[in-house]
């Protein structure tokens, strides 16, 4: 997979005053945490990894291939920090995961002649209802 230490070095951080109504302490402390994680630079992944990433982040994505979460669900810088650190990790390794590939299963021949069956019950209840043909 990838090494956790090794990424969470090339995570940036930045901090920003949290938005929405408070008292003085939200006025000024900067508790909410922005997390910048540029991909295709990144050291601790491979370039396969790195493409598929960027293939499933797509839209998370900014133009130059840098994924920004963040995180003022708490008062306290470090939680928050924490938690976006966390999300991003989560992220990276559900984007890393390979899905299985889909095997058509076959239909059963019950199923087929059932269907037929009921097809034929149906057109022949049609037919009883239509006019009788006196020529």
């Amino acid at each position: 997979m990838f090494s956790i230490e090794a990424l969470s070095k090339e995570f940036a951080f930045k901090t920003i005053r949290s938005s929405g109504s408070g008292g003085q302490h939200v006025n000024k402390v900067s508790s909410k945490v922005e997390l910048h994680f540029n991909v295709m630079k990144s050291l601790a992944l491979s370039e396969k990894q790195k493409q598929t990433i960027a293939g499933k982040l797509e839209n998370r994505l900014t133009k130059d291939s840098i994924l920004i979460l963040k995180c003022g669900e708490s008062r306290s810088q470090h939680k928050n920090k924490d938690i976006v650190m966390k999300r991003a990790l989560d992220l990276l390794k559900l984007a890393l995961v390979v899905q299985k590939k889909r095997v058509p299963t076959k239909v059963p021949k019950a199923m087929i002649k059932k269907r037929i069956k009921s097809k034929r019950l149906q057109s022949d209840i049609k037919k009883n209802r239509q006019k009788p043909n006196l020529d």
